[in-house]
């Protein structure tokens, strides 16, 4: 393999990833509860508590979805304070998975990344209770035709994930009548989620989160990290931080970062827990990458065995 070719991908989930007891297997590893009881304290909620103990309505609250969801994807691969990030990762995390993906290509320290996402889940908490707002998926049908129809709503088309699949986001009334109306050839499909994330609706978010970014060091970037905005490459600490608080804000290109990752061309990609939608995803988007999706601990062995293959 030549120097500096790309090795693996790692690929973090957002919300709506989050199961009950999600972080029950990782936790019967000592150090690794030892590790997110620190995270707790910087995330200044209980991951402990609500990863094993926290009911599907517990856990779906925003200001505890982010911060267990990027613990989650941590542990994934046991990431320890005192880990070296791999020279060939190239990371890329959909929404506050970014904040994953920034760890592993050798930005954020974990206990910093999941601090973060306590920060930033609690800032748009807060902006989802301003007004009642959601998202719904739009699959299929013309895209110059569905996002014509999500603007006469008056709505924002918030992630672009590829495959057809559009989400809108806004107002509740407004997402009813797209409902009740779709465009030509879509199905609409309502969002169990707060609010009308990556639109301007999270605007009142931007300054706490921003505030908080600015207090935690960001390194140069080690690995190659896929950013949200326009699945640009990132190759500044800098720019990874404008970055991810302009996120908050705008549109997830995930179409674009799995157009960026297949140019890429990994030999292997990692989907992190609970994996099945993400590892789907990439075998369809980005073929001829082998993927090992990762569900609990026993997957993190068959990665590095890959790995070692490679």
């Amino acid at each position: 393999m030549q120097k500096g070719e790309t090795v693996f991908a790692v690929v973090a989930p957002g919300q709506g990833a989050q199961t009950p007891g999600m972080l029950t297997p990782w936790l019967r590893n000592p150090a690794a509860a030892a590790l997110v009881a620190e995270w707790s304290v910087a995330a200044d909620c209980d991951l402990v508590h609500l990863g094993t103990s926290g009911g599907a309505e517990l856990i779906a609250r925003t200001e505890h979805t982010q911060p267990l969801l990027v613990a989650q994807a941590l542990l994934a691969l046991g990431v320890l304070p005192d880990a070296t990030p791999h020279p060939d990762v190239v990371a890329l995390g959909h929404s506050v998975g970014e904040l994953a993906a920034a760890v592993f290509a050798g930005v954020l320290a974990p206990q910093d990344a999941v601090a973060l996402a306590g920060v930033r889940g609690r800032a748009m908490a807060a902006a989802c209770a301003a007004a009642p707002t959601s998202m719904a998926a739009v699959v299929g049908g013309e895209e110059a035709a569905v996002l014509h129809r999500i603007e006469e709503l008056g709505l924002a088309a918030a992630n672009f994930n590829g495959s057809g699949q559009i989400v809108a986001a806004g107002a509740r009334d407004a997402l009813a009548d797209l409902v009740a109306t779709p465009p030509a050839g879509a199905v609409v499909k309502p969002l169990a989620v707060a609010g009308a994330f990556h639109t301007d609706y999270m605007a009142p978010a931007l300054d706490e989160f921003a505030a908080a970014v600015e207090k935690v060091r960001f390194a140069e970037p080690t690995g190659r990290l896929v950013s949200n905005l326009d699945g640009a490459v990132v190759t500044s600490a800098a720019e990874v931080r404008r970055r991810l608080v302009a996120q908050v804000v705008a549109p997830v290109r995930w179409d674009r970062c799995l157009a960026t990752l297949a140019e890429l061309a990994p030999s292997v990609a990692v989907a992190l827990p609970p994996a099945r939608t993400q590892a789907s995803i990439l075998k369809r988007q980005v073929p001829g990458v082998r993927v090992v999706p990762i569900a609990n601990p026993k997957d993190v062995t068959r990665f590095e065995g890959t790995l070692a293959h490679v």
